[in-house]
């Protein structure tokens, strides 16, 4: 079980990084489109869905290597005052009785969101038609990594209720 737990940790470890700097490119869209507005008096385009779409798929996509990090807001408050066989037991069910079953949702909704727009050939309203499914899509896929990560954290809680044990 230790070596799902790691092989999940190193993809996400690794999309974390090839994904990180992406930020970069979005930094550069924006300025462009400052840059063009201020010399010619008027924006792009595009710049403005393509800001909208890379920022949202970056936000989604980071999320699983956060989790990986524990760098999301955690309220662990009252988990602090219990033993480390507890803070697992505790870990298990909060992943499986409300983590796991909301990212299940977002895996089911984000799908049927995706394939409806795919089907429609859904594009941004802009002077220039970008297709919008692409973005949807990384919803499913960040999901799907958000829920590996979640499995790894419970194999793990659950290897520590094991040594608390022995």
């Amino acid at each position: 079980m230790n070596a799902i737990a790691k092989v999940i940790d190193t993809l996400n470890e690794v999309l974390g990084r090839v994904l990180a700097p992406l930020i970069a490119i979005i930094a550069l869209v924006v300025l462009y489109d400052i840059a063009l507005r201020l010399f010619t008096g008027r924006p792009s385009d595009w710049a403005f869905d393509i800001t909208k779409m890379l920022f949202g798929a970056h936000f989604m996509l980071m999320a699983a290597y956060g989790l990986r990090h524990h760098a999301h807001v955690e309220v662990d408050v009252l988990k602090r005052l219990l033993s480390r066989r507890k803070q697992a037991a505790v870990e298990i069910l909060g992943y499986l009785i409300f983590f796991v079953p909301f990212i299940w949702m977002l895996i089911t909704f984000g799908w049927s969101f995706f394939m409806r727009s795919y089907s429609r050939g859904e594009t941004t309203y802009g002077m220039v038609s970008i297709p919008v499914y692409p973005v949807k899509g990384v919803i499913v896929v960040a999901a799907v990594l958000i829920l590996l990560q979640a499995i790894a954290i419970v194999i793990r809680a659950i290897q520590q209720l094991r040594e608390e044990a022995a």
